[in-house]
């Protein structure tokens, strides 16, 4: 037997857990980090590379590139509603982030099964330009990010 998904529940559901996650995010705020799309499974955010960015080669540091892509992978991976945290992660570094650049993280899930989710992120410039590929590993914990009706 087939499940019926009202698409647009879904999408209410994905929006309203965004924004109360959004709102808790004092790391992501405090980055630049804006969300610029969610839906079930899926998450596209940005953050210009500032200055105090910058590490000795005068390149953008990795650990916020990082704090991007795992940013829209707690974004994709909540947007069901159920809390969910990274279980583990990778990420490989393509190309340099650099001062001025808005990289964009887009972050889509790749397979969901049971309490476990895999989602792959793709970090590019304003250009396209592919910075660098993350994937993260999710496992759902107790609870909800919203009170549902359901």
């Amino acid at each position: 037997m087939h499940k019926i998904i009202d698409w647009a529940a879904a999408q209410a559901l994905a929006e309203a857990a965004a924004a109360a996650m959004y709102a808790r995010d004092r790391a992501s705020q405090a980055m630049g980090i804006a969300l610029g799309e969610v839906r079930p499974g899926y998450a596209r955010m940005t953050m210009a590379v500032r200055p105090d960015m910058l590490n000795g080669h005068l390149s953008c540091h990795g650990g916020y590139i990082f704090a991007l892509a795992d940013s829209a992978f707690a974004f994709a991976c909540n947007s069901h509603n159920q809390n969910t945290v990274g279980a583990g992660c990778t990420i490989d570094y393509l190309a340099p982030g650099r001062l001025g650049d808005i990289l964009t993280a887009e972050a889509v899930e790749q397979a969901l099964a049971g309490k476990s989710g895999i989602y792959d992120v793709k970090v590019s410039n304003q250009d396209g330009r592919l910075i660098a590929l993350f994937r993260g590993k999710s496992i759902r914990v107790a609870g909800e990010v919203v009170p549902s009706n359901g």
